[in-house]
């Protein structure tokens, strides 16, 4: 089953306790507690202040929501504790085995990798040139990078992936708003009233030599310049480009431009229409 890992920030839990996780609602009974260190050791209470695990028999990951609040049945919180907010993917590609006979093992593979990684999100997905993969839903480049490299060394996977993408979200015609993240289950144009995407807000870090080829490469990204500041001879460029100009070869043009010296980092900002 899943192991929690909790901080205790208010009251006392003991086994055979009822807890309720307060984002799902679900019940569990309390089958063990106890510590790291590093070894696993059982106690026989939790209090305020301690960190420590929980079992209590929950069989999905996604029941255990990271950042979820798990209060007691019969002494509720009033309200969770705030921060929590439900993982969502920013950035998707579909993975294909390199053979056809390992369409199963990849399955396999990307089950046991979400055991330990909550933010990974896939669905079977069947392209004409590729045959049977998997859509995967990926918190960012990197968590990309990982989750590929994971595959291919823990797992012995030889792969294609494809470019890729991010979601969009659509306002219809009738006033609805839907959020896709394949380009084939985009609406009929006629049916479209406005399509946003999604902007980050892009920080680049680098010496002052390679500024004006950063932001030469910025404008050709559609970038909006929002601040730049000197630190010496480092500057820091501030920018907001469309996500979907950032996940294809933003990164690698930036270190080939800079001759490794630049880097960046980026976060999400907000829907905009394009």
């Amino acid at each position: 089953g899943v192991v929690m890992l909790v901080r205790i920030v208010n009251g006392t839990l003991r086994p055979k306790d009822k807890i309720r996780m307060m984002a799902t609602g679900a019940q569990y009974p309390v089958e063990h507690i106890g510590v790291f260190t590093p070894k696993s050791k059982n106690l026989e209470s939790l209090s305020a202040g301690q960190v420590g695990f929980i079992i209590a028999g929950i069989k999905e990951l996604a029941a255990a929501k990271v950042g979820d609040t798990v209060t007691l049945v019969n002494a509720p919180a009033a309200e969770p504790l705030p921060g929590f907010k439900e993982v969502k993917p920013q950035v998707f590609a579909g993975l294909y085995p390199v053979e056809a006979n390992q369409y199963d093992a990849l399955r396999d593979s990307l089950e046991k990798l979400k055991l330990n990684d909550a933010s990974l999100q896939y669905e079977p997905e069947v392209s004409q040139a590729l045959g049977f993969g998997f859509r995967c839903g990926f918190l960012g480049l990197l968590h990309m990078e990982i989750v590929q490299e994971r595959l291919e060394r823990e797992f012995d996977m030889d792969l294609i992936t494809t470019a890729p993408t991010v979601v969009y979200e659509v306002l219809q015609r009738d006033g609805t708003t839907i959020m896709v993240e394949n380009p084939a289950k985009m609406p009929e144009p006629s049916k479209i009233e406005e399509v946003r995407e999604p902007i980050v807000t892009v920080n680049l870090y680098m010496p002052q030599d390679y500024v004006g080829s950063v932001i030469t490469l910025c404008t050709q990204k559609r970038g909006n310049q929002i601040n730049m500041q000197y630190h010496g001879r480092q500057v820091q460029l501030t920018y907001e480009i469309p996500m979907g100009e950032v996940v294809l070869d933003f990164f690698d043009r930036l270190k080939s431009i800079s001759r490794g010296y630049a880097s960046m980092d980026y976060e999400f900002k907000e829907y905009r229409a394009s």
